[in-house]
């Protein structure tokens, strides 16, 4: 399985699942971040988190804590 955390600087993944649980599951959603939607890594903070990403046309920073729960493709 790999997850948003695992993708490199530079490269497009596209979700296949979301895992966690309730409100943790429903903000990540909310965020723009669903079933079948593409994302650009643009860059990672000098100490690893958060990640910068690029999702429907609008950039967005989570933590890697979160983006190990969006399980995508390779």
């Amino acid at each position: 399985m790999r997850t948003l955390r695992d993708v490199p600087i530079g490269e497009t993944a596209k979700v296949v699942k979301l895992h966690g649980e309730g409100s943790v599951k429903r903000r990540i959603m909310d965020m723009g971040i669903t079933k079948g939607v593409e994302i650009y890594v643009r860059k990672v903070a000098p100490l690893g988190d958060p990640i910068e990403l690029k999702v429907r046309n609008y950039e967005l920073s989570i933590r890697k804590a979160d983006a190990a729960m969006v399980e995508v493709e390779e």
